[in-house]
């Protein structure tokens, strides 16, 4: 069995952060989702998103948190673009209430769904903000 590990990763909070302010994700608190690079992962995503249940909010008196996990075996050798992508697509499962829930891939309407489509329309969006600034 493969020895997961997980490390803080800094500089990937910082690009959440700037995507988060440059698309104007307002409904996103930066400071309470926490980014980790994992080693050892058998998964095969590129990375993925863990949510702060309300009972755990209840319990340890907290607001809402929210862990993003790049898998450094698929996310570290994506080109950098690609990479802003997926912090996206990660962020994109963040509801509107950031309640500690998650927004599935597929939801009611389509507000509520995290798809490659959705993700190239952001990405397009903060590359222009990007230029402009």
């Amino acid at each position: 069995m493969a020895n997961l590990t997980f490390t803080k990763a800094p500089d990937l909070e910082k690009e959440i952060k700037k995507i988060v302010k440059h698309l104007e994700l307002n409904h996103i608190d930066a400071n309470n989702v926490s980014a980790f690079r994992s080693t050892g992962s058998t998964a095969r995503a590129r990375a993925r998103i863990y949510a702060m249940p309300r009972i755990w909010q209840q319990a340890l008196d907290v607001k809402p948190h929210y862990c993003i996990e790049f898998i450094s075996e698929h996310f570290s050798d994506l080109k950098y673009d690609h990479q802003q992508q997926v912090i996206i697509h990660e962020l994109l499962h963040i509801p509107k209430t950031f309640s500690g829930a998650l927004v599935p891939h597929r939801g009611r309407g389509r507000s509520h769904q995290v798809t490659h489509r959705v993700v190239n329309k952001l990405y397009k969006q903060y590359k222009k903000t990007l230029k402009s600034k």
